[in-house]
């Protein structure tokens, strides 16, 4: 990294969660905590002068050429002090057609188009690419509870990695091979993590806090004229991976290949290319629907499905956590108690909340096979392969 790019990195660990940690607590004793204009405006102000000189010497530096690594971590940044910036309505797309922040949004597209990814920070800056210095890794402030989140939500997702890693293993093996049993064996252990880390997080986490000192670092903002979604915990391939290979969603269904669309600039590149590679090959659902009219009675065909089933019953509890426990105590619980003039700015994706809801009930439906009437969803597929077990 250069000698700006490092500067930038050591204002991001240390006096920018400061600043951004002395505003969360000016605005979580007031009636309204919601209400952030006109609250520690010499703090704001702070803040943002602070981080644009740091963006307008990387911005004058232009592209070091010193790699991936080093483009990720400006990206970053960059993404981080802008995310702040739009949390303490500094900025604001509602109220704008572009970015206030003219270099930092050049910074970030320059960055963002050079490396493949939205001119944004992402969660994996947050989670699988957050490198720790001594032990301290960034974040926006210093909250317990935001460190909390950001810590589970990585182990969260390096469990589903795992599991997704293990499943794609058995693709060229065929789901039938003896062998296969370590692989459905490993994914089955990673998701049971996945659970117990989801379990352990949403038992501790502080409601109000997540909601009102955590998650509103993630909302939309600009990056010149375009506005771009906040980040999203599941903007990893990994989850979209196991979607994908069990077949429980299908990137031929408008609705699922919308969601892929929208979500694949907000991974990283190499998470991109993992999931177009699940897109070419037929999902071991599939494979075991192929099989299931001559073969459903022989044991070298129940006993990897047994396993298989096993997979998309503890896939589908993660998804039901999900949405029965984030979704509905940390989301919906705490807007239903807002002020209603802040309602058009709640959700981290851009649109209202319910048509976020709506999109998520969908997604639950996908992953839990749920049987419905509008949309297909693998329910049927499933209780007959269970059948068979």
């Amino acid at each position: 990294m250069s000698a700006a790019s490092q500067a930038f990195d050591r204002w991001i660990r240390s006096s920018f969660p400061q600043m951004n940690e002395e505003l969360e607590e000016l605005y979580y004793v007031r009636d309204d905590r919601a209400d952030v204009e006109g609250v520690g405006d010499a703090i704001k102000a702070a803040l943002r002068d602070e981080g644009h000189a740091h963006v307008l010497a990387l911005w004058r530096e232009g592209n070091t050429g010193e790699g991936f690594d080093s483009a990720f971590e400006v990206l970053g940044n960059v993404g981080l002090y802008m995310a702040a910036l739009r949390r303490h309505e500094l900025t604001n797309p509602a109220r704008e057609e572009r970015s206030p922040f003219r270099e930092a949004s050049s910074l970030a597209l320059h960055v963002g188009a050079s490396i493949g990814m939205a001119p944004r920070f992402a969660t994996a800056h947050l989670a699988t690419r957050n490198r720790a210095v001594r032990g301290v890794r960034k974040s926006f402030t210093f909250l317990p509870d935001e460190f909390l989140f950001i810590d589970e939500n990585a182990r969260g997702i390096l469990a589903m990695q795992r599991a997704a890693d293990a499943l794609f293993r058995i693709l060229p093996l065929g789901v039938t091979n003896p062998v296969a049993d370590v692989q459905f064996a490993a994914a089955a252990d990673a998701l049971r993590e996945a659970i117990a880390i989801n379990a352990r997080l949403f038992d501790t986490l502080d409601v109000d806090r997540f909601f009102w000192s955590v998650r509103p670092y993630y909302k939309p903002y600009r990056v010149g004229r375009q506005e771009y979604r906040g980040a999203n915990a599941g903007d990893f391939s990994g989850i979209n991976e196991l979607d994908l290979l069990t077949g429980l969603c299908r990137a031929s269904d408008p609705h699922y290949a919308q969601l892929l669309v929208d979500k694949m600039l907000f991974m990283l590149p190499e998470d991109q290319a993992r999931l177009r590679e699940c897109m070419r090959h037929t999902s071991l659902m599939d494979e075991f629907l192929a099989l299931a009219d001559v073969h459903g009675g022989e044991a070298w065909f129940r006993s990897p499905l047994a396993a298989f089933v096993e997979i998309c019953d503890l896939f589908a509890e993660t998804a039901r956590q999900h949405h029965a426990m984030l979704v509905e105590r940390f989301i919906v619980g705490p807007a239903a108690r807002m002020n209603e003039r802040h309602m058009a700015g709640v959700t981290a994706s851009g649109p209202p909340l319910d048509v976020l809801l709506r999109a998520l009930q969908l997604l639950h439906d996908f992953r839990t096979a749920a049987p419905r009437k509008d949309v297909e969803t693998r329910s049927i597929d499933l209780m007959r392969l269970r059948a068979l077990c």
